[in-house]
């Protein structure tokens, strides 16, 4: 499998040197492939969100190297080879939806045009065409995320970095974006890096679960997971619920680190 992301040898200390310095990351090894969807869980602190911002060149590792698509984070970036979503969803109060999911193309020179008919495309995917004159504060939360994700996604990238995207909104509503979010993958073949806190949530998303260690953050299992479906009734699955368990237990060990290969 051709590698998405590459994360060799990487560790990351926070105010190296001070009295507060702070061993965020040690040692830590992911490779993910093209199309492949990776959760990382872990306990609060672990380093789930750090492992995620050297991934998109937010931060610099103090050791070992992050290549994106083949070529460093930093040039990843640069060329815009992913789509970044967080938790809340940053949207500009005072552009329309529409004009939210243009900005990563306004930013790359595109033409009016163009922008415009990207950023329709992109509310069709995610069900919002309807909502593209509205403002972000006429949408519900769950509607908000759905607009940042079509924003992550307008430039076409090959990778989407997703940061508990789902944390702050009710069951009902997280669930139906996870399973809107499998048909966007479906559809665009992204590859993703998924930070959740959920167990049930890492486990329907993905092709792998990389369980994290408490700080300093190790990667310590990768799960597979195979579900019958990705739907209803692949939630209701013996292996969806064995699944759980064996993440779980994952999190609850201390197994030895591992270096996550796809």
């Amino acid at each position: 499998m051709t590698a998405a992301v590459v994360v060799d040898g990487v560790t990351k200390i926070f105010n190296r040197g001070r009295p507060d310095e702070v061993l965020a990351l040690t040692d830590v090894g992911l490779t993910v492939g093209d199309g492949e969807f990776v959760s990382l869980i872990g306990p609060s602190g672990c380093g789930k969100s750090t492992l995620l911002r050297l991934i998109a060149d937010l931060i610099p590792p103090t050791t070992g190297t992050v290549t994106v698509a083949g070529r460093p984070a930093g040039q990843a970036r640069r060329d815009q080879e992913y789509g970044i979503a967080f938790q809340q969803a940053g949207l500009f109060e005072w552009r329309t939806v529409r004009r939210n999911v243009e900005l990563p193309l306004e930013l790359r020179g595109a033409g009016r045009a163009e922008r415009r008919a990207r950023a329709e495309e992109m509310l069709d995917l995610v069900g919002l065409a309807d909502f593209a004159g509205h403002y972000p504060g006429q949408l519900s939360g769950g509607m908000q995320q759905r607009v940042a994700i079509a924003r992550a996604l307008a430039v076409r990238p090959p990778l989407l970095l997703m940061d508990e995207p789902f944390g702050a909104l009710d069951e009902m509503t997280r669930e139906r974006l996870q399973s809107e979010l499998l048909g966007i993958r479906a559809t665009t073949g992204t590859s993703t890096v998924f930070v959740t806190h959920s167990i049930s949530e890492a486990v329907f998303l993905s092709d792998r679960v990389v369980v994290m260690s408490a700080r300093p953050g190790r990667i310590t299992a990768a799960i597979e997971v195979a579900l019958p479906s990705r739907d209803e009734a692949g939630r209701q699955s013996p292996v969806f619920f064995e699944k759980i368990t064996e993440v779980r237990q994952a999190l609850r060990g201390t197994p030895a680190p591992i270096t996550a290969e796809a």
